[in-house]
């Protein structure tokens, strides 16, 4: 599926199994993508790695709201995962990734300060 935008830095233009394009770079790595401009390899390998550290990582950039895209299916993080969302009161969607790059494209091009954590 293509994407047709221009008005942030960080629009993810097309998807497919395993990859994402921002602009014109593909990444086929996990990868955390906020409004502000700026990705950046996520450091889990997959989904049963994932712990709290992983989304206390996110809440750092104090985002509106998280994306968390979880691969080809959708998998909900355990609840003491999200401890550290829950403090910062930072709210988060869980979606398959897909659906997580979609819903990230229109969140940000509304200047939404929006982080996409995405599982490819």
């Amino acid at each position: 599926m293509k994407f047709q935008s221009d008005l942030f830095d960080t629009t993810i233009t097309a998807y497919g199994e395993g990859w994402i394009m921002v602009g014109r770079e593909r990444i086929a790595h996990n990868v955390i993508l906020d409004s502000n401009g700026n990705y950046r390899p996520w450091s889990c390998p997959d989904f049963d790695a994932l712990t709290e550290g992983h989304f206390a990582e996110l809440a750092q950039a104090e985002p509106e709201v998280i994306l968390f895209g979880s691969g080809s299916a959708i998998r909900f993080p355990r609840p003491a995962w999200l401890r550290p969302l829950t403090a910062a009161r930072i709210g988060m969607e869980t979606m398959d990734t897909q659906a997580a790059c979609r819903t990230y494209n229109i969140l940000a091009s509304e200047g939404r300060r929006v982080i996409a954590a995405l599982l490819l």
